[in-house]
C-alpha cells in the first residue's frame, strides 16, 4: 500500500506528523566533586533550558574515555582542576579552540590557553602556612622554602601532585630550571616528614606538631574557616598564613578550568555553557559554595575568601607555566622529591 503525504492523511480525516524538537543538553565530563557546581546546572539550566548532563569521575580516568571514544565521544566540556591536566587534555587532542569575544573579554589572558583551547573558571593560590607559636620567621616566598632555617620543619605533598607538579613549573618560568632545581633539593632537605596526604592533611600537620610550615591551597583553608574541618578548625587560631613573593612575582595561582570536547556533539551548548560560567552569579557561586577566588575581575568575594586579605598574585602565563610540567617532573625526580 503506497504511504499517503501529509495532504492525503488530512482529506482521510487522520493527523499529520507533528516534528518534535530535540532536546537541548550539553553533555560534561566533570573531575569537579562539588556541591555549589549543582546550584551552576541548576541556574544554567533554568536561563537556557539547556540540560546539563554529568559523567563525573577522576581526571585522568575521563580523559582516557574521551581517548577511546574518539569522534563518537558524548562529550561536550571537559571540567578539570589545575593547569596541568587541562594542559595534558590539550596534548592528547581531547580539547578544541574556541573564539568567544564573552570569555576573551571577562577572563584575563594569562588565565586561558594561548589558543583558546581551555580556560581558568576559578582560581585557587598555593600560599605559605605556618604555626604561628613556634615560626617567629616565616618564608616569605617560595625561594625561602628552601633556607636550611627551616629544616625538618616542612610538610608537603607528593611530587605526583598536579598542584605542586604547577607550583614547580612556575617556579622554573620565573627563575630558571637550575635555580629550580636548587629550590626543590632545599625544600627535600627541610621535609618534616615523607610527603603524603592532601592539602587538608598538610593543615593538620602544623595543628600535630609534627611540621612547622606547610604548603596547601587557598580554599582548603578558607573552607575551615567557613566551617567545622576536623583536625584544622579547633585549633586554626595556631595557624598563620603568607602570600609568598609579595615584592617579586606574587603568589602562584592555579586554576579550575574548562574546554570544549574536540568532536563535541552540541558545540554551541557547550560555548553557551563556558560563557555562562564567567556571568557574576556563577563566579560568585565560586567563591561562597568553595571558597575560591573568581576569574573576573571585580567579582565579590565570600566571607571566608575576604579573611585571607589582600595581595599580589602572580600573573604569569598559566600556558607557559604548562609547557615547563615535564621538566617539573624530571626536576622532582633528580631532587628526590618523593
Amino acid at each position: 500500500m503506497p504511504k499517503l503525504g501529509i495532504l492525503a492523511l488530512a482529506a482521510a480525516g487522520l493527523a499529520a506528523p507533528v516534528a518534535v524538537a530535540a532536546e537541548e543538553v550539553v553533555n560534561l565530563y566533570s573531575s569537579r566533586h562539588y556541591d555549589v557546581d549543582e546550584q551552576m546546572y541548576a541556574e544554567f539550566e533554568e536561563q537556557t533550558g539547556i540540560r546539563v548532563v554529568r559523567i563525573e569521575g577522576d581526571a585522568d580516568e575521563l580523559m582516557a574515555r574521551m581517548q577511546a571514544e574518539g569522534r563518537n565521544s558524548p562529550a561536550d566540556v571537559f571540567v578539570t582542576v589545575d593547569t596541568s591536566r587541562l594542559a595534558r587534555a590539550k596534548s592528547l587532542g581531547l580539547l578544541q579552540s574556541v573564539d568567544s569575544a564573552v570569555l576573551a573579554e571577562k577572563i584575563p589572558a594569562n588565565l586561558r590557553d594561548v589558543d583558546n583551547q581551555w580556560f581558568g573558571i576559578s582560581q585557587r593560590s598555593r600560599i605559605i602556612f605556618y604555626d604561628k607559636a613556634d615560626v617567629a620567621n616565616p618564608p616569605q616566598t617560595y625561594l625561602d622554602l628552601a633556607d636550611p632555617a627551616y629544616k625538618g620543619m616542612v610538610c608537603a605533598r607528593s611530587s605526583t601532585n598536579s598542584y605542586n607538579q604547577t607550583l614547580l613549573a612556575a617556579v622554573i618560568e620565573n627563575h630558571g630550571a637550575e635555580a629550580a632545581l636548587e629550590w626543590a633539593k632545599g625544600v627535600v632537605a627541610n621535609f618534616a616528614r615523607e610527603p603524603q596526604g592532601g592539602d587538608t592533611d598538610q593543615l593538620r600537620g602544623l595543628v600535630s606538631g609534627e611540621c612547622e610550615i606547610a604548603v596547601s591551597n587557598t580554599y582548603y583553608f578558607a573552607r575551615a574557616l567557613r566551617e567545622n574541618v576536623d583536625g584544622v578548625t579547633s585549633d586554626i587560631d595556631r595557624i598563620g598564613w603568607v602570600w609568598p613573593s609579595q615584592d617579586g612575582e606574587g603568589a602562584h595561582m592555579n586554576l579550575s578550568g574548562v574546554g570544549v570536547a574536540a568532536y563535541a556533539p552540541h558545540r554551541d551548548n557547550a560555548v553557551k555553557f563556558l560563557e555562562y560560567l564567567t556571568s557574576e552569579s556563577a563566579q560568585v557561586f565560586f567563591s561562597t559554595g568553595n571558597d575560591e577566588f573568581p576569574v573576573v575581575p571585580g567579582t565579590p568575594l565570600a566571607a571566608s575568601v575576604e579573611k585571607l586579605g589582600p595581595f599580589k598574585a602572580d600573573t604569569v602565563n598559566l600556558s607557559a607555566v604548562a609547557e615547563n610540567l615535564p621538566e617539573a617532573q624530571r626536576i622532582f625526580n633528580e631532587a628526590g622529591w618523593k
